[in-house]
């Protein structure tokens, strides 16, 4: 057994969890990345990576908490769908889940802005690549 660095070709994939946020008109919530960030400026669903010893569900409870001030409990979220994408010498996992219960009212606590849109309007807005195979499907259930 050789004992170092692991190749990145055997790395783990990346697992992030991300919300679709539908408001009672059938909007959905993005936020923009912050300058200085990877990806700055394009519109994305909010979410974060998954921590070692945590649960998808818990881990989206958390970032809903830290990126948008907002609470809910993981019987709120619905898995919806996933993409798989390569970022870098890592592979990400984007799990998404539809969330239409929450308490508190979203504000960008780390991110440059938020909108609320239809889901058909994601379509023109710029996205992480990870994000944009989810805008169909994410359409089609709503």
């Amino acid at each position: 057994m050789i004992v170092g660095s692991v190749p990145s070709s055997h790395r783990p994939p990346l697992l992030v969890t991300a919300a679709a946020l539908i408001d009672v008109d059938g909007r959905v919530l993005v936020q923009r990345r912050p300058d200085g960030k990877s990806m700055a400026g394009l519109w994305e669903f909010p979410g974060g990576k998954v921590e070692p010893e945590e649960t998808p569900e818990a881990c989206l409870v958390r970032e809903l908490h830290e990126e948008l001030g907002i609470d809910t409990e993981t019987a709120c979220l619905a898995p919806a769908a996933f993409a798989s994408e390569p970022l870098g010498e890592r592979h990400l996992i984007l799990l998404l889940y539809i969330c239409r219960k929450w308490r508190g009212v979203p504000r960008p606590m780390e991110s440059s802005g938020l909108k609320w849109v239809l889901p058909l309007e994601l379509h023109a807005l710029p996205m992480p690549p990870a994000d944009k195979p989810l805008i169909g499907l994410l359409d089609a259930l709503l």
